[in-house]
């Protein structure tokens, strides 16, 4: 096949460094649509962004140019800088993330779970929630070396 063709759907999770509530509800949908022009000015179609005080959903589609750790790194750097001079000086992101495949006949679930974020907290902390979808999707983990 002379072209490349893909579509390859992330869900894209991570917090805030120490899970600081940093994220405000006064600030909530300017950090999540600067995420999401983050994602769409590299290539990464954004499909939902959503999130709790103390970590972020980004749910998108993969540049078929850039590798996850770049697409992540971009998004982390780009969005700590504005995040550090609109929202609090002190702001960070954790240095690890939780990525996770989505196949298109689920998107719409993934969709519902990011905007139904306030609902799942109220059960479930960000430690369980990631850990959750961990097991959701085989991925083995160390507890020691998944928090900072």
């Amino acid at each position: 096949m002379p072209q490349s063709l893909a579509r390859v759907l992330v869900h894209l999770v991570f917090s805030t460094k120490n899970r600081e509530p940093l994220i405000s509800p006064d600030h909530r949908e300017r950090v999540f649509d600067y995420l999401g022009g983050t994602l769409n000015a590299i290539e990464c179609p954004v499909i939902k962004v959503g999130g709790m005080p103390d970590h972020v959903h980004l749910f998108f589609v993969q540049a078929r140019t850039l590798s996850l750790s770049k697409v992540v790194e971009e998004v982390k750097k780009e969005s700590s800088k504005w995040a550090k001079k609109h929202i609090h000086p002190g702001f960070f992101w954790q240095n690890g993330y939780g990525a996770f495949s989505v196949s298109p006949s689920i998107a719409p679930k993934t969709i519902a779970y990011i905007e139904n974020q306030q609902e799942h907290q109220k059960v479930l902390t960000y430690q369980d929630e990631l850990r959750e979808l961990l097991r959701k999707h085989g991925i083995e983990w160390d507890e020691r070396y998944v928090w900072d």
